[in-house]
C-alpha cells in the first residue's frame, strides 16, 4: 500500500477508535416471542405497520402466525415481499411506496439480514424522503430517527437486529454498498428460535459461518474494547458448540437459541469494533454476482486469515482457546494455525466448498476496488491491504 495512504488509514482509524466511546450506539429493546408482538404495537400506539420479508420465506407460510395475530389484535399489517437475497434500491422503493400508500406508521422486519437491511433502508427514506438510497451510503449520513423498527431474524446470522449497518445493492451498476448509521439500529429485537426451525440446513450453515465471521473480524482488528472482546470470544464459543447441531436438526431448539445469541452479541461487537477485508470482498462478491453474504463469508475467512500471517497469531490462539480446538500448551503461531484449520474442517462439515464457482478474472480489478474503497480507511484491520493486494483473495477462492 502506499505509504501517504497507509498513514491516513491509520491517523483515521485511532481518531475513530478514540471517538467510539462518545458515539450514540444503543442496544434494542430485546423480546423472547413474537406473541409479545400485540402488546407492544398496543403500547407503542401503533395501528398499522408494514411487515417487510422475502417470497420464498413468505410462501413457506413463517409469516401467517404473525399476519393473523396481529389481524386479531386489530392491527392492520401490509406486507412487502419482494426482498432479494442481496437488497437492491428498487427494493428499498418499492416497500417505501407501499409503507407510505397504506398510511403504516412503524415497520417489522422478518427474515434473514436481507429483509432487515431492506427495512432500515426504508425507514431510513421515510426519515429522509427527498434523498435516494444512494445519498445516503456510507457513514453517518441518516441522522433523524426512524419510525419504529422491530426485527425478527429467522436466521442466526447477520445480527442485523442490533447493528448500525445496512448493505444495499445498486444493480444498475453492480455494486453493493453499505449505510452506517447508529440511527438504523433496531428499536425493538424479537429472538424467538421457534421462527428459525423451518430454516434449510445449507442456509443454517452459512448464516452460522456469518455470525463467526462477525466475531472474528470484530475480535483481530484494531478498534476493540474489553466488552467486544469478550462478546466476540462468547459468540465463537456458541458457534463451535452449537452450529452442527443445529445444522444436523433444525427442531433442536436450544440449539437454535444459542445460534441466535451468538449471531446477536456477535452483532454488538461488530457494530462497535467493526469488520474487515473478509466482510469487504464478500460484499463486492454479492454486488456483482448476487452471492450469498454468508456463503462468501465462510469460504474467505480462512484465506484472509491466513494471509494476516503473524500479526494476527496471538489473537487467533485467543480465539482457538475459547472455540476448544487447541491446547493451551500450542504456541501462538501453532495455535493460530489450528484455529483456521477448525474453521476449514467446519466448512467441510457444514458442506461449504473452499471455492466458488463463476468469479471471472476480468471482474477482479473492479471488485477489488470497491473492497478496497469499502474497507480503508473505515475498518481497522490487522494488516492494510490496497485493492491490487486483495485480488489475491478473489483468485484464491475462483474455482
Amino acid at each position: 500500500m502506499n505509504p501517504l495512504l497507509k498513514s491516513y488509514c491509520k491517523a483515521y482509524q485511532l481518531a475513530f477508535r478514540l471517538a467510539m466511546p462518545l458515539l450514540p450506539y444503543r442496544e434494542p429493546e430485546r423480546l423472547d416471542s413474537i406473541q409479545a408482538l400485540p402488546s407492544l404495537l398496543d403500547r407503542l400506539g401503533l395501528r398499522s405497520v408494514l411487515l417487510v420479508t422475502d417470497r420464498p420465506l413468505r410462501e413457506t407460510g413463517i409469516t401467517q402466525p404473525l399476519e393473523e395475530m396481529l389481524e386479531r389484535s386489530g392491527l392492520q399489517c401490509a406486507v412487502y415481499d419482494g426482498t432479494r437475497a442481496n437488497p437492491t434500491v428498487q427494493n428499498v422503493e418499492e416497500a417505501r411506496e407501499r409503507y407510505l400508500a397504506e398510511g403504516c406508521q412503524g415497520i417489522i422486519a422478518f427474515g434473514g439480514g436481507s429483509s432487515m437491511d431492506c427495512a432500515k433502508a426504508v425507514g431510513a427514506r421515510i426519515a429522509y424522503p427527498r434523498r435516494s438510497v444512494n445519498q445516503m451510503r456510507g457513514l453517518l449520513r441518516v441522522l433523524r430517527r426512524l419510525p419504529p423498527l422491530i426485527a425478527i431474524p429467522t436466521t442466526a446470522g447477520t445480527g442485523s437486529e442490533v447493528t448500525v449497518t445496512a448493505v444495499i445493492t445498486d444493480s444498475q451498476r453492480k455494486y453493493k454498498y453499505t449505510m452506517n448509521n447508529f440511527t438504523m439500529i433496531p428499536h425493538y429485537a424479537v429472538l424467538d428460535p421457534a421462527v428459525t426451525r423451518t430454516l434449510p440446513p445449507a442456509l443454517t450453515a452459512t448464516t452460522g459461518m456469518d455470525t463467526l465471521t462477525h466475531a472474528v473480524e470484530a475480535y483481530i482488528g484494531g478498534s476493540t474494547t474489553r466488552e467486544t472482546r469478550w462478546l466476540a470470544l462468547q459468540a465463537v464459543q456458541l458457534v463451535f458448540e452449537n452450529i452442527e447441531a443445529a445444522y444436523q436438526n433444525g427442531e433442536n431448539l436450544e440449539a437454535r437459541k444459542n445460534m441466535l445469541h451468538a449471531a446477536h452479541i456477535a452483532g454488538i461487537a461488530f457494530s462497535k469494533s467493526y469488520v474487515g477485508y473478509v466482510h469487504a470482498v464478500a460484499h463486492s462478491l454479492g454486488g456483482q454476482y448476487n452471492i450469498p453474504h454468508g456463503l462468501a463469508n465462510a469460504v474467505l475467512l480462512p484465506v484472509v486469515l491466513e494471509t494476516y500471517g503473524s500479526c494476527v497469531h496471538r489473537k487467533l490462539w485467543q480465539l482457538g482457546q475459547s472455540a476448544g480446538v487447541l491446547l493451551e500448551t500450542d504456541s501462538e503461531e501453532t495455535g493460530a494455525a489450528a484455529f483456521i484449520f477448525a474453521i476449514r474442517q467446519l466448512n467441510r462439515r457444514l458442506g461449504i466448498p473452499e471455492k466458488l464457482p463463476g468469479i471471472r478474472r476480468e471482474d477482479i480489478p473492479v471488485m477489488a476496488a470497491h473492497a478496497a474503497r469499502e474497507a480503508n480507511p473505515l475498518y481497522p484491520v490487522p494488516r492494510l491491504m490496497c485493492a491490487a493486494e486483495l485480488e489475491r483473495f478473489y483468485a484464491a477462492i475462483s474455482q
